[in-house]
């Protein structure tokens, strides 16, 4: 019952039923269970468990994590070194910040998590249960569950400057 469309690349990876791999799509070494949807032009990375109902959208990059069952990360979005629970929902843009330049650090986001868009998780980073992270929020400590973050810079405006001779 699975559907695989045309440009896909699938290495070394194990696929449940009902899966639907959208066009031109890269999937190297993972697991991905039962009605799983990836792509189209997603890239599995080495190393993913995708759980049974999850999403992986359009030109988002999964490296070394696992994907909770109904977890959704939909589009533009880098996902590295994390375990996400269930009924999570990553907004577009989303970047796992894992690497300091030296070595990979994990993420952990727990069960029926909303991430707003345009968000950096700064690993090591744990995302507590049932929180909330506003768009635009680049989260760098531990959120405790049940809450809502929003970690941005205040917004400032400059008079703008004539043109010399004006």
């Amino acid at each position: 019952g699975c559907m695989v469309e045309p440009g896909c690349k699938i290495t070394d990876t194990q696929v449940g039923n009902f899966v639907n791999i959208k066009a031109s799509s890269v999937i190297e070494e993972s697991v991905i269970e039962d009605r799983v949807e990836v792509g189209p032009l997603a890239h599995l990375r080495p190393q993913n468990v995708l759980r049974e109902g999850s999403r992986i959208g359009n030109f988002v990059e999964v490296k070394k994590s696992v994907i909770g069952k109904g977890t959704k990360a939909n589009h533009l979005t880098y996902i590295g070194d994390a375990t996400v629970g269930e009924k999570v929902n990553v907004g577009a843009g989303t970047i796992f910040c894992n690497y300091d330049g030296r070595k990979k650090h994990p993420s952990i986001i727990e069960d029926g998590v909303f991430i707003g868009s345009n968000t950096e998780l700064v690993a090591p980073i744990k995302i507590g249960r049932n929180s909330v992270i506003g768009a635009g929020s680049t989260i760098t400590k531990e959120v405790p569950p049940e809450t809502l973050a929003v970690a941005r810079a205040k917004q400032v405006h400059y008079k703008k400057r004539s043109k010399p001779g004006a």
